[in-house]
């Protein structure tokens, strides 16, 4: 396609003011009733000798030592455990207004009890069924409550139903659980 002078110069200043091929291409459509597919106006571009900005910088892949610097690494206090995080998803620990834990009593390098500890007991069905879940099984708390619970494909675990609605387990069932969950996952080869 040949372009005027007038058109030539008005996709030079487009380009030069920072403008990507996309939007070339709808300024032409727009402005001067010219369409073009968007190959059409790469060639166009480089017809013209004109350069494109680049929205990133690039970065020399061969020098290591101009890589970006990885972000810093959270505080201690800043980590939340992994207890802490499951049961935030979970949706355990009573009510709302109830004051947290204190974090020591959640730390991760504590050993854990041997399994079956504290009542609750975790299985994991054979067969997931459930569309988006990788895991399926169910859980029986020391209290004799019973659900069935779920890991996604993101590793969130979650509950499809429980027999007692509303129903909360104690901060030890909780934790036996998530413990409990994490070994039956392991055996199973997650």
């Amino acid at each position: 396609m040949n372009l005027t002078p007038e058109q030539k110069s008005a996709v030079a200043s487009w380009v030069a003011a920072g403008d990507n091929l996309s939007t070339v291409q709808k300024k032409l459509s727009e402005q001067f009733q010219i369409s073009l597919t968007y190959r059409d106006v790469r060639f166009l571009v480089d017809d013209l000798d004109l350069t494109l900005k680049d929205s990133a910088p690039k970065v020399d892949a061969s020098d290591v030592s101009k890589a970006p610097a990885p972000p810093p690494e959270a505080s201690a206090g800043e980590k939340k455990s992994l207890l802490d995080k499951a049961k935030e998803k979970l949706g355990f620990g009573g009510t709302d207004d109830a004051e947290p834990a204190p974090e020591e009593d959640f730390v991760d390098e504590e050993p854990l009890p041997p399994a079956g500890g504290d009542n609750v007991s975790v299985t994991v069905d054979k067969v997931t069924l459930i569309p988006g879940a990788v895991a399926s099984g169910t859980v029986t708390f020391s209290d004799g409550v019973t659900g069935k619970w779920i890991v996604d494909q993101y590793g969130r675990p979650g509950f499809t139903e429980v027999s007692q609605p509303g129903y909360r387990p104690s901060a030890a069932d909780t934790q036996a659980f998530v413990r409990e969950l994490s070994r039956a996952l392991q055996q199973q080869g997650y």
